[in-house]
């Protein structure tokens, strides 16, 4: 990836480490940083768009050398990617479920615990699921909508269709599905309704026509883009205006394609490195497996460009003491505009030593000439750049900063 330039000279990093951007808008950081790493990144990448800039700007040139996606959940005619689909059967499908569900129930990443509702909630939708999975025609999560709101029946009809259906041939009901029906049929009306309806704002979003005509079916998975015979490039599109409309789907595709592709160790000789250029990625909101998977996600192949604002963005989304920061070794500032960010950097630069003079006169203030003169010269220790000067920064300047390195 390009990290900026110095004389006539790209400055380039090649390793697995994480690379971690300070940068606030009209920066440059897109033509600086962004634009020239999709060029010259050779493997898989997935990129994080909000305007759809990187992708009228580099999708051609990718496009000659491998597979490019286009995913704008706003717009029907992007490609297409059911999240249920990639849900493997038999001993793995429990898991995948469950994991589709800690995404629902947690749409904006901003839960710190769930509450009675949330988890009541979450059951539901994992048997709701594996049900639409095994025994429903519109396998989506606009068919789960459309299950758990059938106007035609009551909620406990659908419950006990649940409880009845041969998920498994012979051996009968699906056991999870069979529970989770049943533990909401011993639930009072009352609060078998709230979880009901809490359940159903999960999946909100997949009743907008172009949003379930996007999550209806896969023009890829997620084994395509690392190991096909070229590399693939996913650029996630979504407008400014739909940021926090359509944030869970680009949540839960993130979520799905970590967890997938740090499964098994012994793939990754076998599949293209992947980038993921994450441009203004706490507008995400808390990604946990992404927070935790940082620390081992490089020994898997994956290698993560992450671009903020500043360090208030950061841990908005994920708190005081996360730890996205301590698992990136390389960091690039650009002139910021936030003092705890500037602070930051200014204290990571660290200390320099410089020579201060001073100069004693001594005589009669009247007299034509001083009639003693003393300087005195020490070494004393200063900021290498101060937060003012970091705050000062011109726009073609940026700083560097390699762990283990001086910046």
């Amino acid at each position: 990836v390009v990290l900026g330039r110095y004389d006539l000279h790209y400055l380039r990093h090649d390793g697995p480490e994480h690379v971690l951007c300070f940068a606030p808008t009209r920066s440059g950081k897109g033509v600086g940083l962004v634009v020239p790493s999709l060029f010259a990144w050779p493997g898989s990448a997935i990129v994080h768009d909000i305007k759809g800039e990187n992708w009228q700007l580099t999708a051609g040139f990718r496009a000659l050398h491998g597979r490019v996606l286009l995913f704008d959940p706003t717009n029907s005619k992007s490609s297409a990617y059911n999240p249920l689909l990639e849900v493997r059967r038999g001993e793995w499908e429990v898991r995948d479920v469950q994991n589709i569900a800690d995404i629902l129930v947690d749409p904006e990443g901003s839960l710190e615990k769930r509450n009675h509702w949330e988890k009541t909630s979450h059951a539901l939708l994992v048997g709701a699921i594996l049900h639409v999975l095994y025994a429903e025609k519109d396998k989506t999560l606009a068919g789960v909508a459309a299950f758990l709101s059938d106007p035609k029946r009551p909620i406990e009809s659908t419950l006990a269709a649940m409880m009845r259906t041969a998920h498994l041939g012979e051996p009968g009901p699906h056991p999870v599905i069979a529970s989770a029906a049943r533990e909401l049929l011993n639930k009072s009306d009352n609060e078998r309704s709230g979880v009901l309806s809490t359940a159903m704002s999960f999946l909100g979003l997949y009743r907008d026509p172009v949003v379930a005509e996007v999550t209806r079916r896969c023009d890829w998975r997620i084994a395509d883009i690392v190991g096909g015979k070229q590399p693939a490039t996913l650029y996630l599109v979504v407008p400014p205006s739909d940021i926090n409309r359509t944030k869970p789907l680009i949540r839960l595709i993130l979520n799905q394609i970590g967890r997938r592709l740090t499964e098994d160790l012994h793939t990754k000789t076998s599949r293209h490195r992947l980038l993921l250029m994450l441009d203004e990625f706490p507008a995400l909101g808390r990604l946990d497996f992404f927070e935790s998977a940082l620390a081992f996600m490089a020994g898997y192949g994956l290698k993560s460009f992450l671009i903020a604002q500043s360090l208030n963005q950061i841990e908005k989304a994920y708190g005081p003491n996360n730890s996205i920061l301590d698992n990136c070794h390389v960091r690039v500032s650009f002139a910021t505009n936030d003092e705890r960010t500037a602070k930051r950097v200014s204290d990571a630069l660290g200390t320099a030593t410089e020579m201060r003079a001073m100069k004693n006169y001594a005589g009669h203030r009247l007299s034509p000439w001083l009639g003693h003169l003393m300087v005195s010269r020490q070494e004393t220790a200063r900021q290498l750049l101060t937060p003012g000067e970091v705050m000062q920064l011109p726009p073609t300047d940026e700083i560097v900063m390699v762990a283990g390195v001086p910046p």
